[in-house]
């Protein structure tokens, strides 16, 4: 066998496996894999977000997607090492993707879903992302929607060191939808991005034992003791009187205060019907309603314009009371 050819088999063999897994551990929160050959055996190392379901009550799923690995794609004793991403999830490529599609797949409008996973990203710490979703997103028509966000690369070596990319895709009525999800993660450095030191000059050896003889040459000075001063009296200071302390709530606080009494129903000019619309698009609580913006609400079926900025008023109007 040429080994162009033998190159190209192990190719295509990893991105087969990597499918297999990612389908298979879908709901666990796939995050990428690994695939290193040891002495020992084939050693795959899988990231995820929720370990725990791919292991199994007593290890039975694991060693079940063990058994499925060495038949179907004939690996030699092969070894899966699960690893918990844990917090770092909003920073791997792979699991925000998801997460997109799945909004998406929920009925959320795709600018929603968009600009909160940004900012759910540039809040985690990343130095920039970007958000692609293309397909029929709103029409007969595919279009392309992109949410960009601090400093992307997008070719050559650079894009290969500090993107992390995701992609999967959206299965919805119309067709489906591609997901793209790049993130440049915290601490990296670009090659423009130059610390320049300055070197501090020595000082001469002569230079040097000057200086040292100038000092031994110094007298030394005789301490005087000076008459102790007569100590004084200490005048008690006065008692303050106890003051209440005022409580302080944080802008924060009084905002969760806002939004905890209120409920869509109290809203003015929310019925039954449009109840049941915003709960189809995926609005459970006053607090999703004030952060739609209009152009949202209007991406919601039944609502048009005039109904956005009545119900943008109303919600305003609510929290402000």
């Amino acid at each position: 066998m040429a080994v162009e050819r033998k190159f190209v088999q192990e190719g295509e063999k990893r991105m087969l496996i990597k499918e297999y897994l990612r389908k298979e551990t879908e709901r666990a929160g796939f995050g990428g894999l690994t695939i290193q050959r040891t002495p020992m055996g084939t050693l795959i190392s899988l990231v995820t977000e929720r370990p725990g379901i791919v292991i199994g009550r007593g290890g039975r799923n694991i060693k079940e997607l063990t058994a499925n690995l060495a038949e179907k794609f004939h690996l030699e004793n092969p070894q899966v090492e699960i690893e918990e991403i844990g917090n770092k999830a909003p920073l791997n490529g792979q699991i925000m993707a998801h997460k997109v599609a799945t909004a998406l797949e929920r009925g959320w409008h795709f600018r929603r879903v968009g600009h909160s996973t940004v900012r759910r990203i540039i809040e985690s710490g990343a130095r920039g992302c970007q958000v692609i979703i293309s397909g029929k997103i709103t029409g007969a028509r595919h279009r392309t929607e992109k949410f960009t966000k601090g400093h992307v690369k997008y070719c050559g070596e650079v894009a290969n060191q500090v993107m992390d990319t995701g992609m999967t895709v959206a299965k919805k009525k119309p067709g489906v939808l591609g997901i793209k999800v790049r993130i440049m993660k915290p601490g990296m450095k670009m090659p423009d991005e130059v610390e320049i030191f300055t070197q501090v000059p020595e000082e001469e050896p002569a230079e040097r034992a000057k200086a040292e003889d100038e000092v031994e040459e110094q007298p030394e000075e005789v301490a005087v003791a000076e008459p102790e001063p007569e100590p004084k009296k200490e005048k008690k200071p006065a008692k303050k009187k106890p003051v209440k302390k005022e409580e302080k709530v944080t802008k924060e606080e009084g905002a969760e205060d806002k939004f905890a009494h209120l409920s869509l129903k109290d809203l003015e000019g929310v019925g039954e019907t449009m109840l049941r619309r915003l709960k189809k698009a995926g609005v459970q609580d006053v607090r999703e309603l004030y952060e739609m913006s209009v152009e949202d609400l209007v991406g919601i079926k039944g609502i048009g314009v005039t109904k956005a900025k009545q119900l943008k008023e109303a919600v305003e109007k609510a929290v402000k009371k």
